[in-house]
């Protein structure tokens, strides 16, 4: 029976919160209240920063959060969209379709999906220590460069100018500066009001939600000054010849796009029916493969010229004409032409959509945010999506289960809670499949929401099924309100958020720990600012050059060779001097396996007289199999030479392994000791060949 109430608490790890008592319920829901009010605005950036439309990050605030707290460890730890975790999402799918588009939007779920089926995977293999492959370096050095990058990457929309999406981040945000003298004051206005608004409510009324109320009055303020102002003309309304001709050409090339992707959904679908039929031509199958790899490679291609197309339309600004004979209004962008009556000023050309041009003439809004509960989906899970993402997807579960655990153990150091991170890993594992049937892309533990709810007073995961509430009343009733919500708070909002992720100290104290440890973090945050938006490359760089740094300093450990000459000054006999010591402080691996070989035939090529190899053993923590074959190889060159290989100090675990392979018999029970003093007394009237004293040796690598 005990056993069946263990079971069914580790598949429902919630049951701990009850019997709910009245306090409990009332400080989780007023704790709820508050971080539901935080939530609402913030997942609405973060989708914005992952490249989707506002309203996702709702649906990303919804579901997963609840879920997170249910089947995750910690009572506190708040789940939903944050900002490393969405800028990793927006940085891998913009390398396969546009942002905010259907595309990247499935694209998003799928991640969310995979993501979740990796955390959960590793959840229920108990592997939680696996986080540990990413050192603290690595992460300090990442999170810097990525906090940087989210800074800039809401630049444009504080600015109120456009920016382009390549393969090179730091050339778009150039771009993005180029345009410095177009800046929309009426934008920039309301970004740095909220700005100062929520720094100063935090600093002066901190109990007050600041983020919350920066929104409020924002929006109000966009609604009542009509900051809103865009529209819908015909490429052939173009008055510019330029523009009109790159219009076109883009229009052109999203056509070509749509119509090279069709073929390639066709060709695919070819293949698969072609390899499920018996006997099938293997030639056939490589002419389809060969021309879906030459499509893609011609889509890549077109989508290289229309962003190239897309960058050079954003620079023009059009002023109205009057009204031509054909009841058409003109748009011209000459320098000499001037505006009509009743126009307010420049318009820019946000983007070609269809066979319309978009026009933006005033500040940038949320826009319409559909009403109503999620649909579900079924997210498009294929062996060719799996490819694409699966090395992202890697690092998002390794990043944003980092993020949520370490959250998760500061806050039990205060709440005094046990932290089990394989059954965190199950919580965001099944945040993210739940999340993503309900349109969700990939989440993660938030710190700034979990302060939230610990400083409010939360004591179960109750609170975050409350915060999911005013989610869901949100999505049901207010979502007409959000409708004028400016984009600029919206970076405002992340702005502020990321500050406190910006920590150059950290990179400089890993230095002063260890040279690697900060030539792992200056490297992982050059690399990744330097190969933005690809930021996976970032971080496994770090990564893996963290491993081979380990792994070069675990190839030469410490060595200490003695030479033992005259009598010992504890011993009541002389000792002889033809014995030669070794201590090897480290684990006998293939990394260091011919480094304690040289060391060995060294000792005993620097003193001729040796007839006795002492290896103290007290440091060697382990052994592999390429260690062993090396003693093997090791004790029969000695004795050929005869000298004899003796060994004091073994652990037991070296020691098991020598006698599984046979090596102990071989060398013979007399060579072991229980420890060097054992051993030189033993070993004490050895003589030398030429009866010279030796001399002493100290060696430090």
């Amino acid at each position: 029976m005990a056993g069946m109430n263990l079971l069914v608490r580790r598949a429902l790890p919630f049951l701990r919160w009850f019997p709910l008592t009245r306090s409990t319920l009332r400080a989780d829901l007023v704790a709820g209240i508050t971080v539901g009010l935080v939530l609402v605005p913030q997942s609405m950036a973060y989708a914005q920063l992952a490249g989707m439309p506002a309203y996702y990050g709702l649906y990303a605030a919804f579901l997963p959060v609840m879920i997170g707290a249910l089947w995750g460890s910690s009572n506190q730890l708040a789940t939903g969209p944050v900002a490393m975790v969405s800028l990793l999402t927006s940085a891998t799918l913009a390398q396969f379709a546009a942002p905010g588009s259907d595309q990247f939007i499935a694209l998003a779920i799928t991640l969310a999906l995979l993501v979740g089926l990796m955390q959960f995977g590793l959840g229920v293999l108990r592997l939680g220590s696996i986080v540990s492959f990413l050192s603290h370096p690595v992460i300090v050095g990442f999170t810097n460069a990525a906090a940087i990058i989210i800074a800039l990457s809401q630049l444009n929309k504080m600015l109120g100018v456009s920016m382009g999406r390549s393969d090179h981040f730091l050339l778009d945000i150039w771009d993005v500066l180029a345009q410095i003298g177009e800046i929309h004051l009426p934008t920039l206005a309301m970004g740095v009001g909220a700005m100062a608004l929520i720094l100063w409510l935090r600093k002066r009324a901190p109990k007050v939600p600041a983020v919350l109320a920066a929104v409020v009055i924002a929006t109000t303020l966009s609604w009542l000054v009509g900051f809103e102002r865009n529209t819908r003309i015909g490429i052939d309304q173009i008055a510019n010849a330029d523009a009109r001709t790159l219009a076109m050409e883009h229009l052109q090339g999203q056509r070509e796009i749509s119509r090279l992707n069709a073929q390639i959904g066709e060709r695919i679908d070819e293949l698969r029916a072609l390899r499920k039929q018996p006997g099938h031509s293997s030639q056939h199958a490589l002419t389809l493969d060969y021309q879906v790899q030459a499509m893609r490679l011609e889509v890549r291609a077109q989508e290289d010229e229309n962003r190239l197309r897309a960058r050079a339309l954003r620079h023009f600004r059009l002023y109205e004409d009057p009204t031509t004979g054909e009841g058409k209004t003109m748009f011209r962008s000459s320098a000499g032409d001037s505006p009509a009556a009743g126009d307010s000023g420049p318009w820019r050309i946000q983007r070609v959509v269809d066979d319309k041009v978009i026009l933006v003439g005033g500040g940038e809004v949320v826009g319409h945010v559909p009403q109503g509960l999620p649909a579900l989906v079924k997210p498009q899970l294929s062996l060719e999506t799996i490819g694409l993402l699966f090395s992202s997807a890697l690092v998002i579960t390794l990043v944003g289960f980092m993020e949520a655990i370490s959250i998760a153990k500061a806050m039990a150091t205060r709440t005094r809670q046990r932290i089990d991170p394989n059954q965190e890993l199950i919580g965001q594992g099944l945040a993210n499949i739940v999340g993503s049937v309900g349109q969700s892309y990939p989440v993660s533990g938030s710190f700034s929401r979990s302060a939230v709810n610990l400083n409010a007073g939360a004591l179960t995961g109750m609170s975050s099924v409350f915060s999911a509430i005013v989610v869901l009343g949100t999505l049901l009733f207010l979502t007409p309100v959000l409708y004028y919500l400016p984009q600029a708070v919206l970076a405002a909002i992340i702005f502020v958020a990321v500050i406190g992720l910006i920590d150059f100290r950290a990179i400089k104290h890993a230095w002063q720990a260890h040279r690697h440890d900060g030539i792992c973090a200056v490297t992982t945050f050059v690399a990744t600012l330097g190969f933005a938006p690809h930021l996976d490359i970032g971080i496994l760089l770090g990564g893996g050059l963290a491993i081979v740094l380990f792994l070069y300093r675990t190839m030469s450990p410490r060595v200490t060779v003695r030479f033992l000459e005259g009598a010992r000054a504890d011993a009541r006999e002389p000792v002889s001097p033809a014995i030669v010591t070794i201590r090897f402080d480290g684990r006998l691996y293939f990394a260091n396996v011919p480094y304690f070989e040289d060391a060995v035939l060294e000792a005993v090529s620097n003193h001729p007289g040796a007839q006795v190899l002492l290896v103290v053993g007290s440091g060697i923590n382990e052994i592999d199999a390429s260690g062993e074959e090396m003693l093997s190889h090791l004790h029969l060159r000695l004795s050929s030479s005869n000298v004899r290989m003796v060994f004091a100090d073994l652990k037991l675990q070296v020691v098991s392994v020598l006698q599984a392979t046979g090596l102990y018999a071989r060398i013979g029970d007399a060579a072991f000791y229980e420890s060097e003093q054992e051993a030189l007394d033993m070993l004490r009237h050895v003589e030398s060949a030429d009866g010279a004293p030796a001399v002493a040796v100290m060696r430090h690598p």
